[in-house]
């Protein structure tokens, strides 16, 4: 059995023998019932998948998975491939947004170079697992090859087994990779399914012209990989990416070790698409940090059912939701453990 057959078969759904008593510990905190509405409903979550009424968050960790994609070739985006590694160099330098974001959140980040055209010097926080130097063009036949989209996930679930090793709380996902929205929305457009025109949005911030164009490429590369969209890994490894692969896999392998992942954005939510489709017991697992301004993505999270932590427009990816998200995850455990009951406080409840 291969480590991707032997993970997809662990994942079951949550254990909810604790979940009377969770919540009789939520309902007795000195409140009314029920009044800090879905920081409740976080916290409660948050415990039937540890399997505990007695919860902490000590160690966060993102890793934001970074590849090219050969559909740059077709200028669906704003920037040129150079900025990936331009801005892979940025993370490990301390200077992205996720960088910032994740200090404010007290979380690890750790950037997987999993597919980018460019050979890194070695780093502290750089993980080197690169699968190839990029994608193809999609448009002209399979991104990945059924070989790589598995080594790709398999490298997101080694990741998740190392972070249970080194004792991790809670994981959270993030991207980085020029021209990534486009496999993104064909993913979406694919596998929900849902017309291509409801799942691709502007990107990097493209004009009517391009998002046209855009548009086409998406419907040139499912119509040319036709043959491939019969199921999420061949589906993935026709119109994915690296990252979107690795994504995937660390929600499978989170799931199976039971540890919480924050899904960030867009991109991350088509590794979670194809995760869900693979076993839709993860969903148990996730929490979804914010609402995409990318068009496309409230489709998605109205179709998975899920609604976001935040809702901020943004539309970056890295990691920055999840990292924003964590915090307030974190203040739910909190509000959890350190608000007083109604007895040791010595305060009336309300007349049964």
């Amino acid at each position: 059995m291969s480590l991707l057959e032997e993970t997809i078969s662990r994942i079951k759904p949550v254990d909810r023998f604790l979940e009377y008593k969770i919540q009789d510990h939520l309902d007795n905190l000195t409140k009314p019932q029920g009044s800090l509405g879905r920081l409740e409903d976080i916290s409660k979550k948050y415990c039937l998948i540890k399997n505990t009424a007695s919860p902490k968050i000590n160690k966060k960790r993102i890793y934001t998975f970074a590849a090219d994609h050969g559909v740059t070739e077709e200028s669906v985006s704003a920037y040129p491939k150079e900025v990936t590694p331009q801005m892979v160099l940025n993370m490990l330098n301390g200077g992205a947004a996720i960088n910032v974001l994740s200090r404010h959140a007290n979380a690890e980040v750790k950037v997987v170079d999993i597919g980018v055209d460019y050979d890194f010097n070695d780093n502290q926080n750089l993980i080197k697992k690169k699968v190839s130097y990029g994608t193809k063009n999609m448009t002209k036949g399979p991104a990945m090859s059924k070989e790589e989209t598995i080594e790709a996930i398999e490298v997101g679930i080694e990741l998740a087994n190392n972070s249970l090793e080194d004792g991790v709380d809670i994981l959270g996902t993030g991207d980085m990779g020029i021209g990534n929205t486009t496999p993104s929305s064909a993913l979406f457009a694919a596998l929900m399914p849902e017309s291509v025109e409801n799942v691709t949005g502007r990107g990097t911030g493209i004009n009517d012209d391009k998002l046209k164009s855009k548009i086409k490429v998406i419907k040139t590369a499912l119509d040319k990989n036709k043959r491939l969209l019969t199921e999420p890994l061949s589906t993935l490894s026709a119109v994915g990416g690296l990252e979107i692969a690795g994504i995937c896999g660390l929600i499978l392998g989170a799931s199976a070790n039971k540890i919480p992942v924050v899904i960030d954005g867009f991109i991350s939510s088509a590794g979670a698409l194809v995760a869900y489709k693979i076993n839709p017991a993860v969903k148990n697992y996730m929490f979804f940090s914010h609402k995409s301004q990318e068009l496309g993505h409230h489709r998605f999270l109205q179709w998975i059912k899920e609604k976001p932590i935040l809702d901020l427009d943004m539309r970056l990816g890295e990691g920055t939701g999840a990292a924003l998200a964590m915090t307030i995850i974190e203040a739910s455990i909190k509000v959890y453990n350190e608000m007083a009951t109604f007895d040791s406080a010595g305060v009336s409840n309300k007349d049964s």
